[in-house]
């Protein structure tokens, strides 16, 4: 039997394959040596092709040959750190590597921050300030596409790992760089970075004496054995006092805070041996640190006795730093050199040191005045502030109002007489305190993103048009007149209460019939009159549009199919003409010759028993209007102007018609509409009369 080959990798359970394997199937271990001999290679070229061209090689799926180098990634880190013990060139070499392999697709997009990670965990501090320089440089990189998501959480937990090793006190610059780093790489929107419900550092507890049998102050000594003491505390710092709280941390190469204590004794030893012109007391030295407790927690400033406690203290130290300047404590340019560093920034620690002895020294420094009065602004800021997550009790009285108001005017005077550059500080933290309204105001909002999205381009919605309602334009009783908002359209509207029954009336009925409208042309197309083509009315292109319409409606020719083409519109009107002559009868067939029947027949005799004065009462009939159009000819335009048409009602009569005959008739329509009931014999006879047609008016009688 043969010896099975046994392969656990990314398997739940071991699988069994024989040896016979196929070439193409992955082998962990073999691809792991591999992986790590290229790794070696392109780290001591500095090029990552050997890496490439030995994933390109291996068999196996991309995702077994990615999970496969990154194993070999740290392999050869660890080797680097226990056996070879490499420089942080070396490291960063390898993580240089690993980013050119994710921006070629040959390792997961998370082996830079493992690496990064592994590498912080086993470097002392001084080295990893080198690596971190890297990691601040790369923030571009960190924040592209290929990176962000993958190793965002990595980032976060390895500056939250570093700040746990570092001091406050003795690593302030280095933390300050990874906070600064955090702000550059997350949005400010991250609400992993945000304090969105306010809540405080409550762990921020400053240490000091509260014991006053053990207190050091008062007791009848000179200022300068109490200077001796402290120098000989500071040249041994194992015999220092208890109230001097000193961070613990990992100690690095930085100078330590006694450094500058010492600077700070000897500026003042250097004074002579006068001794301290502000009177200090443990009981000013209790009240003055017990308001960082205050500080540290505002929300006690909401409490009756807190904040009488709080309103006692703070009028003594105030009063302190009223009365005592440093401008009386003679600090002079020159002394005030003394402490700044050799880079020219003022040295600044983040913990407070609380010891008795330092009182005096900390309230003639005027970084430490600043401090304290700066705390009294931001304190007030947040008390008068509107905050989401405040609770409803916290409400101040028009008294805490009115004594902040004061007190901050105060603080700023304060902070404008402390040297140097005091007017310029006070201006600079009034803009920031300003600015931090704003932040409030976002936060209060739910933090919602900057980034404004481009809202999609839609045409303005119209605002929906109210409907009036019935009453408003309808009138009221039977003779309701309904209002359509014009004169015109409105005296159109009323000329009869069933408009659709008025529009089925044979007065409406305007079209003529086919022995009416090809009379003309009927006997123009007789040779025998001998009209000339150019009169002839078929070559009129109004009359030829007119005698299609009508033929539509009228004459069974118009639909028939024909083989026979025309040429033109005239052609076929011609040809049209001469069938509806033949079968059109003859005008004198039309006439009866029934008296009996005209008798019966014609409304005009069955309407003469009527006296006159009911005739001129009763409205215009149509066969009247085509006696009269007949009659008037091209002198309707004299009658138009007496019967009040507008000239616009004129211009549209001369447009639809070249005919005279028919613009006298749409004159006459045109008046009987408008007039409606109005238009009876009566008016159109005094019109007529008016125009100086006396014998058209009295025809129009007899009619």
């Amino acid at each position: 039997m043969c010896n099975p080959l046994r392969l656990t990798y990314r398997c739940s359970r071991p699988v069994h394959f024989t040896r016979k394997m196929s070439p193409s199937l992955f082998n962990f271990s073999d691809a792991k040596e591999r992986f790590t001999n290229a790794t070696r290679i392109a780290l001591d070229n500095k090029t990552s092709k050997t890496l490439i061209n030995a994933f390109n090689q291996t068999p196996g799926t991309e995702t077994e040959k990615k999970t496969t180098l990154d194993q070999a990634f740290r392999s050869v880190l660890e080797e680097e750190i226990i056996q070879r013990k490499a420089s942080c060139e070396d490291f960063l070499g390898l993580i240089y590597l690993s980013i050119d392999g994710v921006t070629e697709g040959i390792c997961s997009a998370t082996t830079p921050f493992l690496l990064l990670g592994d590498v912080l965990d086993c470097l002392p501090l001084d080295q990893c300030d080198k690596i971190f320089s890297f990691v601040e440089e790369n923030v571009s990189t960190w924040k592209s596409n290929s990176f962000y998501s993958a190793g965002k959480n990595y980032l976060l937990r390895m500056c939250n790992d570093l700040l746990r090793r570092l001091s406050k006190s003795q690593n302030t610059v280095f933390c300050g760089r990874i906070q600064l780093f955090l702000a550059r790489l997350f949005p400010l929107s991250e609400k992993s970075g945000l304090n969105l419900q306010s809540q405080f550092n409550l762990e921020n507890i400053t240490v000091f004496n509260k014991n006053e049998q053990e207190s050091t102050l008062g007791q009848k000594e000179s200022f300068i054995k109490g200077s001796h003491s402290l120098s000989s505390c500071l040249q041994h710092p194992e015999e220092r006092d208890d109230g001097m709280e000193v961070e613990e941390g990992e100690m690095g190469d930085e100078e330590a805070p006694t450094t500058f204590i010492k600077k700070q004794a000897s500026l003042k030893i250097q004074s002579g041996p006068e001794k301290s012109s502000i009177p200090i007391d443990y009981n000013l030295y209790r009240k003055f640190w017990t308001l960082q407790d205050y500080f540290r927690n505002p929300l006690q400033c909401y409490e009756k006795y807190s904040w009488l406690t709080f309103l006692k203290y703070s009028d003594e130290t105030l009063s302190v730093f009223k009365s005592y300047k440093l401008d009386d404590m003679q600090v002079s340019k020159k002394k005030l050199e003394e402490l700044k560093t050799t880079g020219g920034e003022n040295v600044y620690f983040a913990k407070f040191l609380t010891s008795e002895k330092l009182m005096d020294l900390q309230l003639s420094d005027s970084n430490f005045r600043r401090h304290i009065l700066l705390q009294y602004l931001i304190l007030f800021q947040y008390m008068k502030g509107q905050v989401k997550f405040k609770s409803s009790s916290c409400v101040l009285t028009d008294e805490q109002s009115l004594w902040m108001e004061d007190t901050t005017k105060l603080i700023y005077q304060l902070l404008k007489e402390i040297p140097p550059d005091g007017d310029k500080f006070a201006s600079v933290v009034e803009h920031i305190l300003n600015t931090e309204e704003n932040w409030n105001t976002w936060k209060n909002e739910g933090c919602p993103s900057f980034v404004k999205e481009r809202p999609a381009e839609t045409k303005p919605i119209r605002p929906a048009r109210k409907r009036p309602a019935p009453e408003d334009f309808l009138g009221k009783g039977p003779d309701r007149k309904i209002f359509m908002g014009n004169d015109e359209l409105t005296r159109l509207w009323n000329l009869n209460l069933d408009n659709m029954e008025a529009c089925k009336s044979e007065r409406r009925e305007f079209m003529p019939s086919l022995e009416e409208f090809f009379e003309d042309a009927i006997e123009q197309a007789d040779p025998v009159n001998m009209v000339e083509d150019e009169y002839k009315a078929v070559n009129n292109s109004n009359y030829g549009w007119r005698a299609l319409r009508l033929l539509a409606r009228r004459s069974p020719h118009f639909f028939q199919p024909t083989n026979q083409q025309f040429k033109s519109l005239p052609e076929y009107l011609e040809n049209m003409v001469i069938k509806l002559a033949k079968e059109l009868p003859p005008p004198s067939e039309e006439i009866k010759t029934g008296e009996e029947d005209d008798d019966n027949d014609d409304p005009l005799l069955k309407e003469s028993n009527e006296s006159p004065e009911e005739q001129q009462q009763k409205p215009v009939t149509g066969q009247q209007l085509d006696a009269i159009a007949s009659k008037l000819g091209e002198e309707w335009k004299s009658l138009a102007h007496h019967l009040e048409m507008k000239e616009t009602d004129i211009h549209e009569i001369e447009s639809d018609s070249e005919d005279v005959k028919m613009r006298a008739k749409l004159l006459l329509v045109a008046w009987q509409d408008r007039e409606g009931s109005h238009a009876i014999v009566e008016n159109l006879v005094s019109a007529l009369n008016s125009a100086g047609f006396s014998d058209l008016a009295d025809s129009l009688s007899e009619l």
